[in-house]
C-alpha cells in the first residue's frame, strides 16, 4: 500500500502551474483556498462497507466492518463567498477520505454533473482559457463560443442542466474518471463511482432558489448534521466489455449494472473546519491495492494540480 508523497517539495510541473494560472485568471486569486472549489465544508463520519463489494475489489478499507472517513461539500467556483444559488455554484463537489492508518489514507472525488469538459488536461485548460477571455467586451465570436464549438463534449458538459439541490444530502454525485477493481481472487473490472442520497435528489425551482439565502446549502447541512446524521450510500457502475474506459467525456449506458459499494454515515463538522480545509489534499489516484486508474490520462495530471494547489494554500499567508 502506497500513499502519496506529499512529504517532496519538487518545483511544481508546468502543466500545474498553468492549470494554477488559468483558474487564477477566471477566478480571481484567493489565498489560502482551492483554484476551484474554494467553499466548502468538512465532515466526518465512518463507511460501512456493503456485504457484496468484496466480489468486485479486495481493497482495504472494504475489509473492515467500517472506517473513519471526512467528506468535503462543495461549490464550483474559485471563489470563496460565492451564493450556493449561483449558476457558477455547479458542479457542486464531493470529496470523501478514508483513513486507512495514520499518514495512510484513499479518497474518491466527485462531482454533480455525470460528465466531463474534456478527455486531457491540455483540452481543459484551453476550455478554462477561453471561459477566462469571454467577459462582457469580448468580440463575438467569444472564444469560449468557438471552443464548444468545436468541441462536442464539452459543449454538452455546459448544456447539462445542473439544478440546485435543497441539499447537500439530496445531491448525487460521479467520479470524473473510471477504475479498475481487482478482487481476491484477481478478477478486474473497470467502473465509475456513484455517490447517491439514500432519499434520492431533490431541486429547489430556479424562482425558490434566488430567494434562498446565499449560504443556505452550508446552513443547511450544519442543522442536519446538529439533529441527527447524513447518510450517503456509494456505488460503482460497472462498464460492459468494449465500453471507453480510458476517456472521462465517454458515457456508460444507464442499464449497466450498479454495485453497491458501502454507505457513509456523517455525524459531525470536523474540529477546526477552516484550518483542517486548508490541510487536507484530496487525491483522484486510489493508491491502494484493488483498485488502480484505468488509463485515463486526466488522472495524473489531476492529481499533480491537486497537490500543488495544495502546497500553495498551506502556505498562504492570510
Amino acid at each position: 500500500m502506497t500513499t502519496r508523497p506529499e512529504a517532496k517539495k519538487e518545483q511544481p510541473d508546468p502543466i500545474s502551474r498553468e492549470a494554477l494560472q488559468a483558474f487564477d485568471n477566471l477566478f480571481g486569486l484567493h489565498p489560502g483556498f482551492r483554484p476551484v472549489h474554494a467553499k466548502g465544508i468538512l465532515l466526518s463520519g465512518t463507511f460501512t462497507p456493503s456485504s457484496s463489494v468484496k466480489a468486485l475489489t479486495r481493497a482495504p478499507h472494504v475489509n473492515r466492518p467500517s472506517i473513519r472517513v471526512a467528506v468535503r461539500f462543495s461549490d464550483f467556483a474559485g471563489v470563496p463567498a460565492i451564493p450556493d444559488y449561483d449558476e457558477n455554484a455547479s458542479p457542486r463537489g464531493f470529496a470523501l477520505r478514508f483513513y486507512l492508518a495514520e499518514h495512510e489514507h484513499t479518497d474518491i472525488i466527485g462531482h454533480s454533473v455525470d460528465g466531463f469538459p474534456a478527455r486531457t488536461v491540455e483540452e481543459f485548460l484551453q476550455f478554462v482559457r477561453a471561459a477566462g477571455a469571454s467577459g462582457p467586451g469580448a468580440r463575438k465570436p467569444t472564444p469560449i463560443e468557438s471552443f464548444l464549438g468545436s468541441h462536442p463534449a464539452a459543449l454538452a458538459f455546459v448544456q447539462v442542466p445542473k439544478p440546485i439541490p435543497s441539499s447537500f444530502a439530496r445531491e448525487s454525485f460521479y467520479s470524473v474518471s473510471a477504475y479498475k477493481f481487482t478482487n481476491s481472487e484477481g478478477v478486474s473490472k473497470f467502473g465509475r463511482y456513484r455517490i447517491v442520497p439514500p432519499d434520492g435528489n431533490d431541486f429547489l425551482e430556479p424562482s425558490a432558489a434566488v430567494n434562498k439565502d446565499p449560504n443556505f446549502l452550508f446552513d443547511e447541512v450544519k442543522d442536519r448534521i446538529a439533529r441527527g446524521t447524513v447518510k450517503m450510500r456509494v456505488l460503482v457502475q460497472v462498464a460492459a466489455e468494449g465500453d471507453v474506459v480510458d476517456d472521462s467525456t465517454a458515457h456508460w449506458p444507464d442499464p449497466r449494472p450498479v454495485v453497491e459499494f458501502g454507505n457513509v454515515e456523517l455525524n459531525g463538522l470536523v474540529p477546526d473546519g477552516v484550518a483542517a480545509e486548508r490541510q487536507i489534499i484530496f487525491d483522484p489516484i486510489p493508491r491502494v491495492d484493488g483498485i488502480e486508474s484505468s488509463g485515463d490520462p486526466l488522472l495524473e495530471p489531476r492529481a499533480s494540480v491537486y497537490l500543488t494547489s495544495g502546497r500553495r494554500r498551506r502556505s498562504a499567508v492570510v
